[in-house]
C-alpha cells in the first residue's frame, strides 16, 4: 500500500500541476494531452518489460528496481523547463511506473488463499487511490507557494526513501520461488514466518499442486492463451482497455474540466481528489462480493455509472448539480476499474502471473493513452466539455459485457486458480 500510494501520487501529480506548468512553460491543451499520453505509452512498454523481468528474476528485485527508477525520474521533473523535456521525462517515468501495479498484484495474490485474491488486490490499490487523492491537496498547497517543481521534489524524495525501505523489508513470493524451483531454504524461512509451527526439513523440496507446470519453459505470449485463457485473456484486455480509457480521462482532465466549467483550481482539485478516494472505497466495498461471486460482480459499477454519464453528457447541467452527478459518475467509473483490476491476474499460473498481469495492464494502457487524447480533442473542438461524458458512457457498457463473458467462460474454473499455496514432499521429489 505504501508503494502504490507513492505510485498514485507520482502518476497523478502531473494532472494537478498541469495548469501551473502550462502557465510557466507555455503549454497549450494539445501539448498537455500529449504529455499525459506519452507517459501512459511509456507505462504500456514498461509493463511488458518489467512483467517479463518479474517472472524471470522475481517480484521483489523488480519492484525495488522500478520504485527506485520512478522516484529518481520524478525528482528530475523539477529541472524540466521545456515541452520537449517534459515529454522525455514523462515517457521514461511512465516506463518505470508501468511495472509497479501488476507486480504488486502478482506478489500479493501469491500470499493469500483464492477466496481473498480479489480483495487483496483492491486493498493494495486503495494505496494507489489515496496517493492520487493526496496529489490534489498537496499540489494546491505547495505549487502556489514554492512552485510546481516542489510537488515533484516531494514525490521523488519520498519514493526514493521507500525503495530503501523495500530493500530491507519486502519478501519474495513463495509461489514464485516454488514454481521456479529456486532457493528451498528461503521458501522454508518464508513458510515459517507464515506458520511458525510448521515442521520443515533441510532436504525438503516443494511443488505447487494446483497449477500447470511452466517453470522450465521460457515464457512466450501463447502461454496467456492456454485452455480457457484463449477467451479470457482477450476479454480481460478489452475490458481493461475501455476501463483505463475512462479512468485516465477522468484522472488527467477532471481538474481542468471543472476549471473550464467555471470552478476555481482549488475546488477542481479537491473534487477530483474526493472522487479518487471515494472510488477506492467503492471498489473495496465490492471486492468481497467479487471473491464470492466471481466476475459477475464486476458488472455492477459499470452498469450503475451509465445513467449518470449520459445525463452529464446531454443534460446541460451546471453548478452544484453538475458537481454532484459528476462525482457519482466518477466514483462508479473508478470503482469499475477496481473490479477489472482485481481479476486481471488471478487466472494465470504463478510462473507466468507477472506476465499475465503485466500484459493485461499494458494492453489496457492503449485505452489509457486514448483517454487523455480524447479529452484534449474534445476540449479543443469547441463542443461543450460535458459532451465527453457521453462518449465515456461507452466504456463501462463494454466493460460490463466483458465481465459477463469472462464469468460465463470461467464458470468451470481455469488453470492457476486453485486453492492450495504449496505442497511439501519429503526428500528430493
Amino acid at each position: 500500500m505504501l508503494i502504490t500510494f507513492l505510485d498514485g501520487f507520482d502518476l497523478l501529480m502531473l494532472s494537478h500541476t498541469a495548469s501551473y506548468m502550462a502557465d510557466d512553460i507555455g503549454l497549450d491543451k494539445l501539448q498537455l494531452g500529449k504529455v499525459f499520453s506519452i507517459g501512459l505509452f511509456g507505462m504500456m512498454l514498461g509493463g511488458f518489460f518489467f512483467g517479463y523481468l518479474g517472472d524471470r528474476i522475481g517480484r521483489r528485485p523488480t519492484i525495488i528496481l522500478s520504485t527506485f527508477s520512478f522516484g529518481f525520474l520524478t525528482l528530475l521533473f523539477a529541472l524540466a523547463d521545456s515541452y520537449e523535456a517534459l515529454l522525455v521525462l514523462r515517457f521514461f517515468n511512465g516506463f518505470a511506473l508501468g511495472a509497479m501495479l501488476p507486480l504488486c498484484w502478482a506478489l500479493n495474490i501469491e500470499f493469500v488463499p483464492k477466496r481473498y485474491r480479489s480483495t487483496v488486490v483492491t486493498i493494495i490499490m486503495v494505496g494507489f487511490s489515496l496517493g492520487g487523492a493526496m496529489a490534489g491537496p498537496l499540489s494546491v498547497w505547495l505549487a502556489p507557494q514554492f512552485g510546481w517543481q516542489s510537488v515533484f521534489v516531494l514525490g521523488g524524495v519520498a519514493t526514493l526513501a521507500s525503495s530503501v525501505l523495500l530493500l530491507f523489508t519486502l519478501p519474495e513470493s513463495v509461489r514464485f520461488l516454488v514454481s521456479k524451483q529456486r532457493q528451498p531454504e528461503k521458501v522454508a524461512r518464508l513458510l515459517k514466518r507464515l506458520d511458525p509451527g510448521i515442521d520443515l526439513g533441510s532436504d525438503d523440496r516443494y511443488l505447487l499442486a494446483d497449477e500447470i507446470d511452466l517453470a522450465q519453459r521460457p515464457f512466450h505470449v501463447g502461454q496467456l492463451f492456454m485452455g480457457k485463457l484463449r477467451w479470457i485473456t482477450p476479454l480481460i484486455w478489452l475490458g481493461f482497455g475501455v476501463s483505463s480509457m475512462a479512468m485516465y480521462f477522468l484522472a488527467s482532465w477532471s481538474p481542468l474540466v471543472y476549471t473550464y466549467a467555471g470552478f476555481d483550481r482549488s475546488t477542481a482539485s479537491w473534487v477530483s481528489s474526493f472522487a479518487s478516494f471515494s472510488g477506492a472505497m467503492a471498489g473495496l466495498a465490492l471486492m468481497r462480493l467479487v471473491d464470492a461471486k466471481g466476475p459477475y460482480a464486476v458488472m455492477i459499477y459499470p452498469l450503475l455509472s451509465l445513467p449518470f454519464l449520459l445525463v452529464l453528457g446531454i443534460g446541460g447541467l451546471n453548478g452544484d448539480a453538475f458537481i454532484v452527478l459528476s462525482l457519482i459518475g466518477a466514483i462508479f467509473v473508478k470503482g469499475s476499474h477496481y473490479g477489472i483490476t482485481s481479476i486481471a491476474g488471478i487466472f494465470y499460473p504463478s510462473a507466468i502471473r507477472a506476465n499475465g498481469a503485466g500484459w493485461a495492464a499494458s494492453v489496457g494502457k492503449m485505452g489509457s493513452i486514448l483517454g487523455p487524447l480524447l479529452g484534449a480533442y474534445v476540449l479543443n473542438s469547441g463542443l461543450p466539455v460535458v459532451r465527453s461524458f457521453t462518449v465515456l458512457a461507452l466504456c463501462p457498457a463494454v466493460l460490463a459485457l466483458c465481465a459477463y463473458c469472462v464469468a460465463r467462460i470461467d464458470a468451470g474454473g481455469c488453470p492457476g486458480t486453485g486453492q492450495p499455496a504449496a505442497t511439501r514432499e519429503s526428500g528430493d521429489l
